[in-house]
């Protein structure tokens, strides 16, 4: 035994009355874990390359002053909206290197589009990536969506730093094993 570290053995004791068990998922499988329970990377090299588009979305919001301010392109640190957009792109080619356990991928195509809402007040940001490969670009399409919308916050916090980000999730995904999903409204 290393110095300084001490096992601990499990604990035998029964769960107490009325304790709920761990929830099974029914018709999950977790791929990123291997029958030992550690994590490791999926191999994808038996599969054949599809056409695979995924799209997320997000918002964040902000006072309507601040709103009119970016529209305006009044915020003092420059162009947020041009700013944002090329943040989610670079975000997106650069997924692997952040989020352990992604392959890196052939990104086809990434598009960013941020919305003026009034009614949040805020932006919505929506993102598309594309990619012939051999697994899917969900993730791909969230980074892009959750940078672009910190690169608003950062680039108009100077005029109000009570914004919050929202709602990041995805919206549909094509291709694929697992087949076509749409998210719900």
């Amino acid at each position: 035994m290393a110095r300084g570290r001490k096992t601990v053995a499990p604990s035998k004791k029964a769960p107490a009355s009325g304790a709920k068990s761990k929830p099974v998922l029914p018709n999950a499988e977790l791929t990123h874990i291997d029958h030992r329970g550690q994590a490791h990377m999926v191999d994808v090299s038996a599969k054949s390359p599809t056409e695979r588009i995924a799209v997320a979305e997000g918002q964040i919001i902000m006072r309507t002053e601040t709103l009119d301010a970016v529209i305006a392109g009044n915020a003092t640190k420059g162009d947020v909206l041009g700013a944002a957009r090329l943040a989610g792109i670079m975000a997106a080619k650069r997924t692997h290197g952040l989020i352990p356990l992604c392959h890196p991928l052939p990104i086809t195509k990434i598009e960013i589009d941020i919305n003026p809402e009034h009614s949040l007040p805020g932006f919505l940001v929506q993102a598309t990536v594309k990619v012939n490969g051999q697994t899917g670009v969900e993730m791909e399409a969230l980074m892009a969506v959750s940078i672009a919308c910190l690169t608003i916050y950062v680039m108009a916090k100077a005029i109000v730093k009570s914004m919050h980000i929202e709602g990041i999730r995805l919206i549909s995904k094509t291709g694929g094993k697992s087949g076509d999903y749409r998210a719900e409204p």
